[in-house]
């Protein structure tokens, strides 16, 4: 059944409920990609500058070819024996600190996350969660509450066992070091202990991504693991946007923050798109959580899953996609701050290799967020072929996270086209 675009929207409420939501004033259907393009049921291509799901490119032939290789031999439920999520396994872990020896497959960033919650708990008896107040880390029941965005209306309770931090923003509140953070970390940890309730860990995206990808130096998240240490709790890191190299700098984020996570949570990239997900800390860590949590998923780590993981690093590697986000990620910032010299509506511009951005702002002395001019130019974009998106607590920080083959020729057209977009689109 073919559906247009009024169809196809009011057929989604009628078959899968209110408020699910889509991206653009006017919903885009795509119904092709391949490499750093989208094309839509009119035949209309768009360069994605946004998704991070196909992260070694849309519809890569090596992935699409390992799936399809796998699928046609096997895949079945995951309490039976097979080589091919152990040998994912061994590769995943190679790429991390030598104490990050042992993982737990899962089909979502949003399950590994719950687990790694649990995890915490159960190594450390306790039960104080911290998170900073701009992020998002998934929609479990316990994991939704991190995300205090989402404004829920339920919450099962646990509201009383989280306590949330100011999320970083170089360009208002400079911390150059990370003393500050630390410091209010050290807060809610003091006030989870006088609660009663404990301290069992702080997650985090070590990039801030979801918080506008502030601009810290490397080593910036040092002082707050010390910190977390010394109280006892696990630090988590949550890799699902910023690892595999998308910094540029490093193949995970963490490692570009200085630190060593006690847990790092993957998702989204894992294996461009087939459903995959992971949590990955060190062998008595996993044995804890074993041991206190009868856990086991049906497919989290099946032949197919595996294979299409395993395809991922071989093409991150075989392709210097690294290398890659390094080059074309310095590229586009210049690009960026040659329009931050023409455009006074940009505020600041940040980022690390294939996560790059800029803030947008009424008046730059204010620092006064332009949220509405930010959501015209995403829509104008949108329709000129160019496929991006806003984040941060003022949902003002142009969002550039594209899929990891993006070159320079595709960061000149987007930056042409922006550059012709704010031209055209009124600051009022």
């Amino acid at each position: 059944m073919t559906r247009n675009t009024a169809d196809l929207i009011a057929d989604r409420a009628r078959l899968m409920g209110p408020n699910v939501p889509t991206f653009y004033d006017d919903p885009v259907q795509f119904v092709r990609g391949e490499g750093v393009w989208l094309w839509d049921a009119d035949g209309r291509n768009y360069l994605d500058c946004y998704n991070n799901v196909p992260h070694v490119g849309h519809c890569n032939p090596q992935v699409v070819e390992a799936i399809s290789r796998q699928a046609a031999t096997l895949n079945t439920h995951t309490r039976y024996l097979h080589d091919g999520v152990l040998d994912y396994i061994e590769r995943l872990t190679a790429t991390m600190h030598a104490s990050l020896d042992t993982a737990i497959m899962t089909c979502t960033g949003s399950e590994a996350n719950d687990i790694a919650l649990r995890m915490a708990e159960a190594v450390t008896g306790k039960r104080g969660v911290i998170a900073t107040d701009a992020t998002y880390h998934g929609n479990t029941s316990l994991v939704s509450q991190l995300s205090q965005s989402n404004e829920p209306t339920v919450g099962f309770g646990l509201g009383q066992y989280l306590r949330f931090v100011q999320a970083p923003d170089s360009y208002r509140a400079p911390d150059p070091d990370g003393t500050m953070f630390a410091a209010v970390v050290a807060e809610q940890i003091a006030a989870h202990e006088e609660a009663r309730i404990g301290f069992a860990a702080l997650i985090v995206c070590p990039y801030f991504l979801n918080e506008g990808f502030p601009n810290h130096p490397d080593d910036w998240l040092r002082q707050t693991a010390e910190v977390v240490r010394k109280a006892g709790g696990l630090l988590i890191c949550d890799e699902v946007q910023s690892g595999f190299g998308r910094t540029g700098t490093h193949f995970w984020a963490h490692e570009k923050m200085g630190v060593v996570p006690d847990i790092v949570t993957l998702g989204k990239p894992m294996a461009n798109g087939h459903p995959v997900g992971g949590v990955v800390a060190g062998r008595d860590v996993v044995a804890s959580f074993r041991n206190g949590y009868r856990y086991f998923n049906t497919f989290g780590g099946n032949p197919v899953s595996a294979a299409a993981a395993l395809a991922v690093l071989d093409e991150i590697a075989d392709k210097d996609l690294v290398g890659n986000a390094q080059t074309v990620g310095s590229y586009a910032r210049k690009r960026l701050a040659a329009l931050k010299e023409k455009y006074e509506v940009i505020g600041d511009i940040r980022g690390s290799g294939l996560a790059f951005g800029a803030e947008m702002v009424l008046d730059q002395s204010a620092k006064t967020p332009a949220s509405a001019f930010t959501d015209r130019i995403i829509n104008a974009l949108r329709h000129r072929g160019i496929i991006l998106s806003k984040l941060g607590r003022h949902k003002n920080t142009l969002k550039i996270r594209p899929p990891m083959p993006f070159s320079i020729e595709n960061a000149d057209l987007l930056f042409d086209t922006l550059d012709e977009v704010l031209a055209e689109t009124p600051v009022s």
